[in-house]
Formats: structure tokens, C-alpha cells, sequence
């Protein structure tokens, strides 16, 4: 037996892990100086489903539409005026589409999530491309959380995943990069909001019962404000164990079964709208107290100088309003979630730090004005690289990626390296069929696919015709062959697949 091996052999365990494994004091204090990350994703949260303006004029003045006094979100407004709204932000028009783009920084085309994954089977719809994602991310993805629990983040999922469905890797979180799986598996919404019917374990629908949850089965409580107390619990043990925090809060709501919060439905009764319409609005308000509640526990935790929250909707509104010339949830913008207007794809996105102070080092890295807007593109495939960049971390460099960060814009400036580019890739079946669409500035293309003969092609000036209502694909034939031409390329960039029929794929078809 050599010295070495003789004076390890008398040692205790640990020292034995401290002498072979050393601690690394600058990673140590590497993790410190790295700020806490909150991405808040709401489920169908479209750009109106909240009393914060994000409609604004020719002057980038906010302004105010009926929708903003109908929904109660003090604390989204708090987070508005302590930071930074943008008043064009993309998401896709479903979700599962959305959640792997935030994950993977890719849009859908790329990671070929191009529906919304349905658990027990695959929903290619009829003409839907065989070979598309439908088993979602997996173990050997490149992931968000993978890359930032590789840099000693405590990686925190709580709520609704959608990542794959039953059976496959992406039906656990923990698969994908997270320390820790709050609620989440493959299906979309839940069983039930009651706590009184353990979100669907006693009662409701049995096959979205949400897991994991069970101290709660029986008792008084909606599942928003359980979701809440246990991501704060994880926060608390992130704190405890000297570990930076990314939490994906990524609630169940507002997405149905709309179930009324009993918390709030006093406050929409006497509104005249549908008892549907009113249980929506307390689901809206109960995921603004949850924000409240998540900000004043990072601040009682003495972490709200170093903690950024990044707020967003992960598709158009789902609201049930009533739906008029193609206007509902969504108006003044037309269409709402599934849909290829742009109310089926603008969502909100408020950034802030949750407690400002301009003389915060990681605040003077990235000073974010308050109370501003961002009139510039941002879109969903930015918050990867974003994240990343807040985290002082370079993503693998053969992994390709469609976003860029958003620091410039989050510093209320324009970046002028931003593609301004949003490819919405749908060759399924929904309410708005095999469709793609392409925003470039501010001209926008809708490809509708061939699946009945012909194809279809839709073009809008969105800097003078926000809101869709003139098609200008005969008046200016040469701008739709230009966009058409970005958005065959944007495709073969994208290595897209495309609808089939009779065995042939349809793909682009340009115009005459």
C-alpha cells in the first residue's frame, strides 16, 4: 500500500470526498454573483387578458382597450411599472410548440414540435406530416434547465409541462434538466382546479389528475395557489442550499376546464358577462396573486436585487368571449389562441428585477428603465439565449439556435442585429388548418396549404394594418412574392416538414 492510499484508508468519508473532489472556491462564488432567474409562463394568456396595456398608438403610447378594465392584475401592473413591457412579443398559436421553443431556443419548424402533443396518442391530424415531433424533448436534448444545472443552478419546474407524451422521456420533467418536477406531466390542463376534488384524483377528469399534490387532496384550495406555496418552498430550499434558482412557473392557468376560483368571483359577478367568461377572470386574477405571492418571497428571502422575472403568455387568448367577424379574447387584435391572425400568436412580456435597485451590480449589468415600452420584436425563441446570456453561460456551439438575447431591448433599446423575423409553422389541423406564417418587420405572409386544391396566401402591412383587416396579396403581388420567398427559405433553413396528401408532400407553392 502506497502513503496515499495508507493515509486515505484512516480518514473519514468526507474528508476522503473534500481531499479526492475539492471544493472550487471561485465556482463557489461564480454561482453567487449569478442572478436568480423566474420564467412565469400562463397557460393561453393572450395580450388582452390583463388590465396592463400592451396596445399602443403611432407614438408608442399605451392605450387602453375594454378588455384592460374588465381583468383585475395589480401586480402584473406593479411589474410593469418596475420594468419593461413589450408591446409585439410572438409566441406559437399552441402550446406545446411554444413550451419547446422556450426550451430549446429553436422555433417549431426545427424541433418539429409542431402541434400540441396529446399524451395517449399521436394527433398529426389527416394531412399532418407523419414523421413530426410528437415525442418531444428527451433525455439527449439540449435543454434550458440541462445547460443552467450544469453551471450549479437549482432548476425548478412547477405546474403544467406538455414536453412529450405518457410513456416517453418528456413526460417528466426531471428528464429534460430539472432538479425538481412540481405537478408536471405530459397533458395540458388539469382535472380539476379543487383542491375538494384533488384536481381530478376524487373528482373531474381522471386522465388529466395533476400528480404529485396529494397533501392538498380534499382540503379548500385551487390548484394555482397550491402550485404557489410549493414553488416557494422549492425557492426557500434553493436559498438554503447556497445554490442560484431558475424557476419555470409555468401554471395550468387559464387554460380550461374553466373552474371559478372561489377567491375572486365576487369581484366579476355583476360584470354581465357569461358564468364562463367570469370564472376565466378569476383564473386571470389567480395567477396575478400568484405572481404577488412569488415576488414577496424572494423578497423576504433577501434575494430581490438579484432576482429577474421574465412574465409571458405561451399563446394568443383562450378566453370564452364571444367571437364576431373573427374578433373575440384578443380585440382590437383579430383571432385568438390557434389561429394564424395576430391575436392567436401576441402575447404579453413583462421583464423586471423584483426589487429595483440601480445600484445592484448584476442591475447595472442589465438596466432595465421602468415604467417603459418595447416597441421593438421579441419573440419566443429569444428567451433561451436571453437566459443564457443572464447567466453568463454559451450554449453548446453545435446547437443551433433561432433566437438571440433580448439584454439590448430589456435596456429599452433597439437592436439593430434583432432578425425581427417570426416563423409560425402549423401542418396540422386546428382552428386555422396547415397553415405558416411569417413576420418580417412589419409585413407578415400566411401560406394556407393545398390540402383542397389550391393553395392560399394572405399579406398585411402590420405598421398600418395592426389589426389584419386589409389582405394586400392582390394590390401588391410583388411584396407577397418577396415574403413568400423569405418564408420557402426560412422553411428549407428550418429543415420543415410539410402536410401530406395521397402519399405527397405539399410542399410551397409560389404565387403567379
Amino acid at each position: 500500500m502506497n502513503f496515499k492510499k495508507k493515509i486515505l484508508t484512516r480518514l473519514p468519508s468526507v474528508l476522503i470526498f473534500l481531499i479526492i473532489f475539492p471544493i472550487n472556491g471561485n465556482a463557489a462564488r461564480q454561482n453567487k454573483n449569478k442572478p436568480n432567474i423566474v420564467v412565469f409562463l400562463v397557460d393561453d394568456m393572450g395580450l388582452m387578458d390583463t388590465s396592463v396595456q400592451f396596445i399602443i398608438d403611432k407614438d408608442g403610447n399605451p392605450t387602453k382597450q375594454p378588455l384592460n378594465d374588465y381583468y383585475r392584475t395589480p401586480n402584473m401592473e406593479k411589474l410593469a411599472k418596475n420594468g419593461i413591457r413589450f408591446s409585439n412579443f410572438y409566441a406559437h398559436s399552441v402550446c406545446s410548440p411554444t413550451r419547446t421553443s422556450l426550451m430549446s431556443g429553436q422555433n417549431s419548424a426545427r424541433h418539429g414540435v409542431t402541434n400540441w402533443v396529446r399524451s395517449e396518442s399521436n394527433n398529426k391530424t389527416p394531412f399532418g406530416p407523419p414523421k413530426w415531433n410528437w415525442e418531444g424533448l428527451t433525455k439527449s436534448s439540449i435543454t434550458l434547465p440541462k445547460i443552467l444545472q450544469q453551471a450549479g443552478y437549482k432548476t425548478i419546474h412547477a405546474g403544467k409541462a406538455h414536453f412529450g407524451p405518457i410513456g416517453y422521456d418528456g413526460e417528466d420533467p426531471l428528464n429534460i434538466g430539472f432538479d425538481v418536477n412540481i405537478a408536471g406531466n405530459s397533458f395540458g390542463q388539469p382535472g380539476s382546479y379543487y383542491g375538494k376534488e384533488g384536481f381530478g384524483h376524487i373528482k373531474g377528469n381522471k386522465n388529466r389528475a395533476v400528480p404529485g399534490l396529494e397533501k392538498y387532496h380534499g382540503k379548500e384550495i385551487f390548484l394555482t395557489e397550491a402550485l404557489t406555496l410549493e414553488a416557494n418552498t422549492a425557492i426557500t430550499s434553493a436559498k438554503e442550499e447556497g445554490k442560484p434558482f431558475f424557476l419555470y412557473m409555468a401554471h395550468y392557468a387559464v387554460h380550461a376546464p374553466f373552474h371559478s376560483d372561489p377567491r375572486f368571483a365576487k369581484n366579476y359577478k355583476d360584470s354581465g358577462k357569461s358564468e364562463k367568461a367570469q370564472a376565466y377572470a378569476t383564473l386571470i386574477e389567480g395567477i396575478d396573486k400568484s405572481l404577488g405571492d412569488i415576488v414577496a418571497q424572494i423578497k423576504s428571502l433577501g434575494l430581490g436585487e438579484n432576482t429577474i422575472i421574465l412574465f409571458l403568455g405561451d399563446n394568443g387568448s383562450d378566453a370564452p368571449l364571444p367571437i364576431k367577424e373573427d374578433y373575440s379574447s384578443s380585440e382590437p387584435l383579430k383571432g385568438k389562441k390557434g389561429n394564424h391572425w395576430e391575436g392567436g400568436m401576441r402575447v404579453p412580456f413583462i421583464a423586471s428585477w423584483t426589487k429595483v435597485n440601480g445600484n445592484n451590480n448584476m442591475q447595472q449589468k442589465l438596466a432595465i428603465p421602468q415604467n417603459s415600452i418595447q416597441t421593438q420584436m421579441g419573440t419566443i425563441f429569444d428567451v433561451f439565449s436571453t437566459v443564457c446570456a443572464l447567466a453568463d453561460i454559451k450554449p453548446p456551439k453545435d446547437h443551433k439556435i433561432d433566437g438571440i438575447t433580448l439584454h439590448k431591448q430589456l435596456e429599452g433599446k433597439r437592436n439593430g442585429n434583432h432578425p425581427e423575423v417570426f416563423l409560425n409553422h402549423f401542418p396540422h389541423a386546428h382552428r386555422t388548418n396547415y397553415f405558416t406564417s411569417l413576420v418580417k418587420e412589419n409585413w407578415k405572409v400566411i401560406y394556407h396549404y393545398q390540402v383542397d386544391g389550391s393553395p392560399r396566401y394572405e399579406l398585411f402591412d402590420l405598421e398600418q394594418d395592426p389589426l389584419e383587416a386589409n389582405d394586400l396579396r392582390t394590390q401588391n403581388p410583388k411584396k407577397l412574392k418577396k415574403m413568400m420567398q423569405l418564408l420557402v427559405k426560412e422553411l428549407q433553413d428550418s429543415k420543415a416538414l410539410y402536410p401530406e396528401k395521397d402519399g405527397k408532400k405539399l410542399v410551397l407553392i409560389m404565387p403567379k
